[in-house]
């Protein structure tokens, strides 16, 4: 008897927890809206998932906030297994995501919302949301005693609507303004995101400006979306070899579509910058304002990628994916989410090289708390292989890239973090013999930052020793070779080896400290080594 009342008793409970997370969840379909990659929420869970906490999928970034909603409130039912800081950084990033539930029209302006959040300006009812507020930065960088003020200043909306708020909708907009000792508007070697440079510049001052947007769908088993952003691929330090945030953001059709709990597929197809000139487009105004007035339309270009990531069992996840640039015009193939892009490229080119696309294929493995409070991962991206002269040394064509890294939180202390990582990129990996189809956009590189010929090894130390505050370690090891032509690429033989032609062998280090005193405003200090130079910042700002 007294044993059927306790499984009555849990059955209530459950049926109760279910209830509770139905309810919940109908709610939490009201943020159908991509959360920046920089966010701090983003590095919270995932230490909450490499402590088997959580099931995160974030091997596509940037993730929903309906995703981190749910990820929260999977937390607020294990507090007991929470230290006392992770507790206070729970209810912190609960203030932000934590759906508002009113059956009333709420209209506030520059006051605390029902999650005790400020809000510039909100607006809440029944089948619609709007919140705004505005970005802005001040950062001071000094470098050799040569000092670069940087303000930026900006505005965030970003809502809801529909009869169950299935419709998300956002924009994100920064000027910036640079001055001072300007050292270097390309950021080519550097892992800092490419800005494309505004009106007139100089060497005291540059302006540039950052716009994301996109429109949002919810359906029952997946998402839709439109909108301008970078996608990041695959997990990594200091960089990613499949797509990183690296160049300015794109416009794009996303579709994530997850139909049963252990697969997920991802297909997007993006507008990119060739930087090329289209000569035969190109014409003459005849306006009268300058000598040889020019209309100048450029090059087409355009990327298409679809993935598969299936989660054989708790904590592990394998992925596979290709991707193809493409140019000269639109392509409606491409626009197929499970067409097979490279078979179909080769064949509406007649297998003709000098008419075909650049494609791509990469892989993924991620682990999770498999091994207790362990993340290990791995990423291999195949730009071009000859796999019936794999181990030929004279005819082999290994043009690919992996990255392999480790970490393991909670070491010695809590909220501890250290982990390694190596990433390797042969010679050529990127490029192609038709400039208008390499793996970049604005000039930029789509995959990690440092290009082709190069291996990095990074050792780091992630520690959060109050609430919000976050210090950071880093330190790596570059080798760095040169680019190569496109003879060496497609007629020598053998192909240069890994680091030919060193331009650079260097170890870098960086100290940072990161502190979200309130929702979205943040502090920010560094120190770092780099290129035999010590940079100091330091900077506050609202808003991403």
């Amino acid at each position: 008897m007294t044993k059927t009342l306790i499984n009555l008793f849990e059955l209530k409970k459950l049926l109760l927890f279910c209830l509770f997370s139905c309810t919940f969840f109908i709610y939490v379909r009201a943020q159908n809206i991509w959360e920046n990659p920089n966010s701090q929420v983003n590095g919270y869970l995932n230490r909450m998932a490499q402590k088997g906490l959580i099931q995160l999928n974030d091997l596509i970034k940037p993730i929903n906030r309906v995703d981190i909603q749910y990820a929260l409130h999977e937390l607020t039912s294990k507090s007991e297994l929470l230290t006392p800081i992770e507790k206070l950084e729970l209810n912190f990033y609960l203030q932000e995501f934590k759906p508002l539930k009113t059956n009333d029209s709420t209209l506030q302006v520059i006051k605390k919302d029902k999650n005790n959040r400020w809000r510039f300006f909100n607006i809440v009812n029944s089948n619609f949301e709007l919140h705004a507020d505005p970005v802005i930065g001040i950062n001071r960088v000094s470098t050799d005693n040569k000092n670069t003020n940087q303000l930026s200043s900006g505005f965030e909306i970003w809502g809801s609507m529909g009869k169950n708020k299935n419709w998300g909708y956002q924009v994100y907009y920064r000027d910036n303004t640079e001055s001072g000792n300007i050292t270097s508007n390309s950021l080519i070697e550097s892992p800092l995101p490419g800005r494309i440079l505004v009106g007139a510049q100089n060497s005291n001052s540059i302006n540039y400006s950052d716009i994301r947007a996109s429109l949002n769908y919810q359906f029952k088993y997946g998402n839709i979306s439109v909108g301008k952003d970078n996608l990041i691929w695959g997990y990594g330090e200091n960089g990613n070899i499949v797509l990183s945030n690296k160049v300015p953001s794109y416009p794009y059709i996303r579709l994530d579509y997850n139909p049963i709990k252990w697969l997920n597929f991802n297909y997007t197809h993006a507008w990119l910058n060739s930087n090329i000139t289209d000569s035969s487009l190109s014409y003459l105004n005849n306006s009268g304002r300058l000598e040889n007035d020019k209309r100048i339309l450029f090059v087409q270009k355009f990327l298409a990628t679809h993935s598969i990531q299936i989660k054989p069992m708790k904590g592990l996840s394998l992925a596979i994916g290709e991707s193809i640039i493409y140019s000269d015009k639109m392509d409606p193939g491409f626009l197929i989410p499970v067409n097979l892009f490279k078979f179909y490229d080769n064949n509406r080119s007649n297998y003709l090289i000098e008419a075909g696309s650049n494609g791509q294929y990469f892989f993924s493995i991620n682990s999770r708390n498999q091994i207790k409070n362990t993340h290990l991962y791995g990423t291999l991206f195949i730009d071009e292989i000859k796999v019936s002269a794999l181990l030929n040394q004279k005819e082999k064509r290994n043009q690919l890239g992996y990255t392999i890294g480790a970490s393991i939180t909670d070491i010695f202390i809590p909220y501890l973090t250290i982990g390694t990582e190596y990433t390797r990129v042969n010679p050529f990996v990127y490029n192609n013999l038709i400039p208008a189809q390499t793996y970049t956009s604005y000039g930029f590189s789509l995959g990690d930052w440092m290009g082709n010929n190069f291996d990095r090894t990074i050792l780091y130390a992630r520690y959060n020793p109050l609430p919000k505050l976050q210090l950071y370690g880093r330190v790596q090891k570059i080798r760095k070779g040169g680019n190569g032509t496109i003879y060496e690429q497609y007629v020598m033989q053998p192909q240069p080896a890994i680091l030919n032609n060193l331009q650079y062998n260097k170890t870098d280090w960086l100290i940072q400290l990161r502190y979200e005193w309130i929702n979205n405003l943040y502090l920010n200090t560094s120190i770092e080594r780099r290129l035999s130079k010590n940079t100091y910042q330091f900077g506050i700002s609202f808003g991403l």
